[in-house]
């Protein structure tokens, strides 16, 4: 059955098929500049675009599963993932090098929380567990220096639409999401905001990971480095045409033009995404999530196991 499933593996990669997970924010926008650019065409790919409302935790499910082969998210929890054991993936590249900045919200509506601070002991919203929403709740109650172990709670609600209504409806006190995705609401009146953190060492907020099975098939098929070359593209033409950036996110994404210019002064994506600071992901991210009782138990885990070097993979 193994043997089987490589086979279809390499059969459907050699014919230019990949699943794709993202996030669909505003992050995703190379990714569909190298679809409309017909970069992946080029390239010999023909790849599905799966969008993941949830995140990473999400995604993280999906690859196991083998209903992606690639995704797009979020450095802390793909470190927190691999760590844990929950996964069968490894960290091939970097996509977005510039840290990401967390707001912390609650709803507009509650004027019992005022402050970070006045946070400790309540209750956190969260996507699902091993999601970023949740892997930087543990950072804030570390950098606060919140007692208990864990120190904080959660509710898991999927979405953010939903964690939105649960700050609002009190099925949650605060969650953490990314700040431009969060300002629209905050612009409405529907959430409140408390206060950010970015994530510790500036970290590259997104990477990609591949699925093993994946990996197992790519001296045959060179998917990745494909993937690569064209996602590479993608990121060249959002620097080049920054209103056709401005354009996309504020017609297909849920941003104002105004939001995605200020956005955009803050981005800096990778210039070539199969690199990847293992000293950055290994030596750093790893331990403070360790440290943040993240990563639970570390006994028997290889920090240097977590990353799958990738340059040789380029098409």
């Amino acid at each position: 059955m193994a043997a089987r499933s490589v086979l279809a593996k390499q059969l459907s990669t050699a014919a230019g098929g990949l699943k794709v997970g993202y996030v669909p924010e505003h992050f995703s926008t190379p990714l569909f500049f190298a679809q409309s650019e017909g970069y992946y065409k080029d390239v010999g790919l023909s790849p599905e675009l799966k969008p993941f409302l949830t995140g990473t935790g999400d995604m993280i499910k999906a690859l196991k599963e083998n209903d992606i082969d690639v995704a797009v998210g979020l450095t802390e929890g793909w470190v927190a993932g691999l760590g844990n054991r929950r996964a069968e993936y490894k960290i091939v590249g970097t996509y977005v090098q510039s840290p990401l900045r967390w707001a912390i919200s609650t709803g507009d509506n509650r004027e019992d929380i005022q402050s970070i601070a006045e946070l400790q002991g309540k209750r956190f919203g969260v996507s699902r567990l091993g999601s970023g929403s949740y892997v930087m709740a543990f950072v804030l109650a570390r950098q606060q220096g919140w007692p208990g172990n864990p120190p904080v709670s959660f509710n898991i609600v999927g979405t953010f639409k939903n964690l939105r209504a649960a700050v609002r409806d009190s099925e949650a006190d605060a969650f953490m999401w990314e700040y431009f995705t969060s300002k629209k609401y905050y612009d409405n009146h529907e959430i409140k905001y408390i206060g950010s953190i970015y994530t510790p060492i500036r970290w590259p907020s997104w990477t990609i990971t591949a699925a093993d099975s994946l990996l197992n098939t790519e001296p045959e098929t060179r998917t990745i480095g494909k993937f690569f070359s064209a996602v590479n593209k993608g990121i060249q033409y959002f620097r080049t045409y920054p209103e056709k950036a401005v354009d996309y996110i504020s017609t297909n994404l849920d941003y104002t033009a105004e939001d995605a210019r200020e956005w955009m002064k803050t981005v800096n994506f990778a210039d070539d995404v199969s690199v990847v600071d293992r000293s950055v992901i290994i030596d750093k991210t790893f331990a403070i999530l360790h440290d943040a009782n993240v990563i639970e138990n570390a006994d028997g885990v290889d920090p240097k196991a977590l990353v799958v070097d990738t340059p040789a993979f380029k098409g």
